[in-house]
């Protein structure tokens, strides 16, 4: 498996160029950038395909892979919204991606579905949603890239039976997981949640959960909190997840390169806890 880091790691304003000198001198092997607003850092809504292709090359020129693309827009625009026109909004969003994915030659991009609320019953949102990403389908299609729906704190999707579900009855291949290993933790137990998944995770996210906290405070460093490593690199093995394992951390406001050093290291235990 390889060891990625999201660009969320680094604070708002870190200049890609730093952002993977860091990455790289710590030692990763890949960066998972993510489709901002315009005027943001790195890719945006306004990003053109020769912008991209310069990314790409600088990403090369740091001896980087970029495998994924990641937003925060669709909690803005969700899949799920009674409004057309902000579901649309949505859907563009994440056409976006796909073009830019292509560009780049990511295999993923990670998509929100949606989010629980009292304005969206559980069931509007699992019916809006699935009809969104269908009409995006054809675009994935075409881009070559996939669909990587992923499990967060939106009170949706809340066991993998039903992710499971919800994944098959696309029937596409272009449709998976983006797996979090710490957002399922309050609520389950992220090795059993890969074992039922199995080939549909394209992707996965790594962070550490403190169940005794209970909220999103709970969120801390890899190895200072309750996830069960050797259970959860072993259910990885099992289904032969061979791509990246992506940290999707806090930065630090001080000297913040000093988390992508902190970071490889506990990956690195992370990953060869099971060989020792």
């Amino acid at each position: 498996m390889l060891k990625g880091i999201n660009q969320w790691c680094f604070p708002e304003k870190t200049p890609l160029e730093k952002v993977f000198e860091y990455s790289r001198d710590a030692g990763f092997d890949a960066v998972e950038l993510n489709l901002n607003e315009a005027g943001g850092i790195g890719l945006t809504v306004e990003t053109t395909k020769e912008d991209a292709l310069k990314i790409k090359a600088l990403a090369t020129q740091y001896k980087l892979a970029l495998k994924s693309l990641s937003t925060s827009l669709l909690w803005k625009m969700p899949l799920c919204s009674p409004n057309e026109q902000i579901r649309q909004q949505g859907i563009q969003v994440i056409e976006k991606m796909l073009e830019i994915a292509s560009y780049i030659g990511m295999d993923t991009i990670l998509v929100v579905p949606g989010a629980v609320s009292d304005q969206v019953s559980y069931e509007e949102c699992y019916k809006r949603s699935q009809e969104s990403i269908r009409e995006i389908i054809p675009k994935a299609e075409k881009c070559g890239v996939k669909i990587g729906i992923e499990n967060v704190w939106n009170k949706f999707l809340l066991s993998p039976l039903e992710m499971v579900r919800y994944i098959d009855e696309f029937g596409s291949d272009y449709v998976g997981a983006y797996f979090d290993v710490g957002n399922v933790l309050q609520f389950g137990y992220p090795e059993q949640w890969i074992r039922l998944l199995g080939k549909r995770i394209l992707k996965v996210h790594v962070k550490d959960f403190n169940t005794s906290v209970g909220n999103g405070a709970g969120f801390v460093p890899l190895l200072a909190g309750d996830v069960n490593w050797n259970a959860v690199i072993d259910a990885l093995q099992e289904i032969d997840y061979e791509d990246t394992l992506t940290a999707e951390l806090s930065p630090y406001l001080f000297c913040p390169r000093t988390l992508a050093d902190d970071v490889t290291r506990h990956l690195d235990v992370i990953l060869k806890v099971r060989r020792d």
